[in-house]
């Protein structure tokens, strides 16, 4: 009977080993239910970091500023840091001029026709921007074509001073005359004659500052009444007038809100009779210096 008991549990204990096996073998045999996820082709792609995102976001404005240099100004912040620099340095409170000394400066200069080609003028500029501009183009152009040719006694010495088309700005060439007579005048603003200068003794005086659209109104009165009050450059009394050949040549500028005496009027320290008669100085065309 004992015997017996014992071949019962043997084969209790085989037959329970067997079951667990297969039970086993048929877990590994089954395919899993749940898909595997699979590499897609962003997640291959490398995530750009915060500076590669700046950049990105950077470059559209960036091709903007490169491709239309206006853009700089729009806002009238126009900077002519450079050429006021260099009228400090070489042009002296009475608008004497060191072309000598400016002659180590001629790099310089060039650097000022550069960054006029730069920043054109465009159509949503003010008009006192524009003014500006051009006011400080003839200048800087003036000095230039002195330099180019210095040692001269006279801007005459060179052979057709206004019609020298040295200077490109975009697409065109200019000389002095294209800014003085087909720019300039046109806008209307007879203080202009007083501002843009010829490197002459007879000339107005070269201020040492550049020309902004923030001061050019009163850079522009500031000229003209040191100009019209220069007993070497004008005498003027109630009834006899002795003119700078300026007020002779542009005449028409001056008209525009009446007669030349009203427009001086405006700038003489002395009140003038609408009847006063006129003559002209001779002009004095040696060097400013």
């Amino acid at each position: 009977m004992k015997h017996l008991l014992v071949l019962a549990l043997i084969i209790l204990i085989t037959a329970c080993s067997s079951s667990k096996k297969a039970t086993s073998n048929t877990s590994d045999s089954v395919a899993p239910t749940t898909p595997q996820p699979t590499k897609s082709v962003a997640n291959k792609t490398k995530a750009p970091n915060k500076t590669q995102r700046e950049k990105t976001l950077e470059e559209p404005q960036a091709l903007v500023e490169k491709n239309n240099p206006n853009n700089a100004s729009s806002s009238e912040t126009l900077n002519y840091e450079i050429w006021t620099n260099l009228l400090e340095k070489h042009v002296s409170d009475q608008g004497h001029v060191n072309y000598h000394a400016f002659m180590n400066d001629k790099k310089a200069v060039s650097h000022c026709i550069s960054f006029l080609e730069e920043n054109l003028p465009s159509n949503t500029w003010s008009k006192n921007e524009t003014l500006a501009y051009w006011i400080n183009a003839y200048n800087i152009m003036t000095i230039d074509l002195i330099l180019r040719h210095y040692p001269v006694k006279s801007i005459k010495d060179i052979k057709k001073p206004w019609d020298q088309r040295y200077w490109k700005l975009g697409e065109k060439w200019y000389n002095l005359n294209d800014i003085e007579h087909q720019i300039l005048r046109k806008m209307d603003e007879p203080r202009i004659h007083f501002a843009i200068v010829c490197a002459s003794i007879s000339c107005p005086k070269l201020l040492n500052k550049a020309f902004t659209s923030q001061n050019l109104d009163q850079g522009l009165t500031k000229a003209t009444k040191d100009f019209v009050n220069d007993t070497s450059k004008n005498f003027i009394s109630e009834n006899n007038l002795e003119l700078s050949k300026i007020f002779q040549w542009f005449a028409k500028d001056f008209k525009l809100n009446g007669s030349i005496i009203n427009f001086l009027n405006q700038y003489s320290s002395i009140t003038i009779s609408e009847k006063a008669q006129k003559t002209y100085k001779v002009y004095n065309w040696d060097l400013n210096n």
